[in-house]
């Protein structure tokens, strides 16, 4: 009998992995990220096709300045400006909403005019919201967001608050947070989001992400029981 699968509303993907899988492979970290932007088209687009209303992408963390050679954070930077610039055309046309998590005033002022180009033209559009975690960091987040409160006068909070604070004002939290590699951390992604989310660790590297994959995410998905602090 066919398992009948469950459907999370939000999903998130730390990629992780490209330079590894590039590597093992005798190529380029470069060609690794040039293949992790192809799986992600390829894992967005599934998402879409099985009913997923939000995913959330962690493309770039604010720690990775410090922890990634000059050379590859500014090709890196180069690979996400083309691809928002080329590719994500084609999300504006598949009517997905493009939406970026993170501190945008610190990336390069071609990566801004194009971030803000596609979330000016796909603002309206009512399918899939692509949130791309773009010089995000969880805790420089929720301290962004307790200063933006500060800053209105209160004194007192709430989580409400503190909610439409955060850079995912507006979406619903985390279901299932997924990350590849064989990693089993989440680095510091949308811990508030995520507080009560399915965890999912494989041991394939993004790259190698594609629809079956997803598929496969999903079955193990439908067999958790998510209780939220309560029994069964």
């Amino acid at each position: 009998m066919e398992q009948t699968l469950k459907i999370p509303t939000h999903i998130g993907f730390i990629m992780d992995g490209n330079g590894r899988w590039a590597t093992q492979r005798g190529l380029s970290r470069s060609d690794g990220h040039r293949q992790g932007a192809e799986a992600m088209k390829k894992v967005v687009k599934a998402c879409s096709q099985k009913g997923i209303k939000v995913v959330s992408i962690y493309a770039f963390s604010c720690e990775n300045w410090s922890k990634r050679p000059q050379t590859e954070i500014k090709f890196l930077f180069s690979l996400i400006t083309q691809f928002v610039k080329k590719e994500m055309k084609d999300y504006v046309k598949s009517g997905y909403r493009v939406r970026f998590s993170g501190d945008l005033s610190q990336l390069p002022k071609s990566t801004q005019n194009a971030v803000q180009k596609i979330i000016d033209a796909s603002k309206d559009n009512q399918g899939l919201i692509v949130n791309i975690a773009l010089n995000y960091g969880s805790h420089q987040e929720i301290v962004r967001a307790v200063n933006r409160i500060l800053q209105s006068g209160l004194r007192e909070i709430d989580e409400q608050m503190l909610e439409d604070c955060l850079y995912s004002a507006g979406l619903p939290p985390l279901d299932l947070v997924v990350r590849s590699s064989g990693e089993k951390r989440l680095s510091n992604f949308m811990l508030w989001q995520a507080s009560y989310s399915e965890l999912i660790f494989l041991d394939k590297y993004w790259p190698d992400f594609d629809e079956d994959t997803l598929d496969e995410i999903l079955k193990e998905y439908s067999k958790r029981d998510r209780r939220f602090g309560g029994i069964s």
